[in-house]
C-alpha cells in the first residue's frame, strides 16, 4: 500500500472524531513517524484529548493521559520502587510513561521538578526508576497541551530545555461555523470514537520511521535551512535563536512532508511551510522583541527575507 493510501486512511479513520483538522492530522502523524512530540497550545474543550486517543487507537496503540497539577510528583509519572509485604521485596511499577502515546494535559500546571521527569523520557526514550533503567515502547510519542488564557495564574512556564524538546508546536484553534455544525451532527446520538479502526501497525508506523530518513535534501536547500536557522540566531529582536537540536528537527519535518505527499525529495517550500510549527515556540525573544511581535510573526518575518533557491528540489 502507497504512503499516500495509508495518509488517506488515517485522515479518513480520525476525520470521524475531528472535524476539519487534516492539516493538524498530517502534522501529528509527520511528528509520529519522526519520532517528535507534539505541544499542543488550545483552549480547552477543542479535541486535544480525542485527538491523542484516535491516534493511539488508529496504530492500535496504548494511550495513557497525566492530568498534570502542582502536586503530581515526578515519581507519579516516571513509576516507583515499591514495598511488596506479602513478597517481603522491593518490586518495580512502572509510571504511565510506558506506553505509545502520552497525553500530558496542562503539562505547564506542574512544578518545574515534575516537568523535568520528562526530560529523559522525551530525549532517550527511557526512564530511569531508582537507578533502573527501562526502555519504552516503541513507537512513543507525548503530546502535551498548554492552554493559552491561563498562562499567569497556578502555571510554570516550560524552560527552553523542555520547548527544545517538542518537534512542533500546534494551535489547534475553533472550528469553522461549517465544521461546528457537522461536529454537532456526528455527536448528537453517539461519541464516534467507538468507530475508530486500527488503520495502521504499530510495525508500519515503525517501518515509516525507517523510510523517513531516506528521503533526500539537495545542497540548495541544505542551505536554505540553514540561512533560515542562522537568521533566528542574528535577529535584534531574538535572545536565543534556533538550537542544532531545532535544525534537525526542522530538516525531518520537511523530509517527513516530503514523504507523507510521496515524494524522495525536499523542496523549500517543505521547509517554508514547516518553520513556523517548528522553530516558533524554540525561540527567546528580547524584551522589547516580545512587547512587539510574537515569537510566530517573526518567524514569518524572517521566511520572508531568507531569500528561497530557484528551482532547487530533486537531487540526482
Amino acid at each position: 500500500m502507497s504512503i499516500q493510501e495509508n495518509v488517506l486512511k488515517i485522515k479518513e479513520n480520525i476525520g470521524k472524531v475531528i472535524i476539519g483538522k487534516d492539516d493538524v492530522i498530517e502534522l501529528v502523524l509527520n511528528s509520529l513517524i519522526n519520532k517528535g512530540h507534539i505541544l499542543l497550545e488550545s483552549v480547552p474543550g477543542t479535541g486535544k484529548t480525542m485527538l491523542a486517543k484516535s491516534f493511539a487507537k488508529s496504530i492500535s496503540g496504548n494511550f495513557k493521559r497525566i492530568q498534570f497539577t502542582p502536586d503530581v510528583l515526578p515519581s507519579d509519572i516516571t513509576g516507583i520502587q515499591f514495598f511488596n509485604p506479602k513478597e517481603q521485596e522491593f518490586q518495580l511499577r512502572p509510571g504511565p510513561v510506558m506506553t505509545n502515546i502520552l497525553l500530558a494535559d496542562e503539562i505547564n500546571r506542574a512544578t518545574p521538578r515534575t516537568q523535568s521527569s520528562l526530560l529523559e523520557v522525551m530525549e532517550e526514550r527511557q526512564v530511569t526508576i531508582d537507578g533502573e533503567t527501562l526502555k519504552l515502547p516503541s513507537p512513543f510519542i507525548v503530546i502535551a497541551t498548554q492552554n493559552p488564557i491561563e498562562s499567569q495564574q497556578g502555571t510554570f512556564p516550560l524552560p527552553e530545555a523542555q520547548m527544545d524538546r517538542f518537534f512542533v508546536q500546534i494551535d489547534l484553534g475553533y472550528p469553522s461555523f461549517e465544521e461546528e455544525r457537522q461536529i454537532m451532527r456526528t455527536y448528537r446520538q453517539s461519541n464516534p470514537i467507538e468507530d475508530i479502526l486500527e488503520v495502521l501497525t504499530k510495525e508500519e508506523i515503525q517501518s515509516m520511521q525507517a523510510e523517513v530518513g531516506q528521503v533526500r535534501l539537495a545542497d540548495e536547500v541544505e542551505d536554505y535551512l540553514v540561512r533560515i536557522v542562522h537568521a533566528t540566531r542574528k535577529h535584534a529582536d531574538i535572545e536565543v535563536g534556533v538550537s542544532p537540536r531545532g535544525t534537525l528537527a526542522l530538516m525531518k519535518a520537511a523530509q517527513g512532508k516530503a514523504y507523507l505527499e510521496g515524494r524522495l525529495f525536499v523542496t523549500p517550500e517543505d521547509i517554508k511551510f514547516m518553520a513556523p510549527y517548528v522553530i516558533s515556540h524554540r525561540l527567546v525573544l528580547t524584551m522589547e522583541g516580545s512587547l512587539k511581535k510574537t515569537n510566530r510573526q517573526i518567524v514569518q518575518e524572517l521566511l520572508s527575507t531568507v531569500s528561497v533557491p530557484v528551482e532547487a528540489g530533486a537531487v540526482k
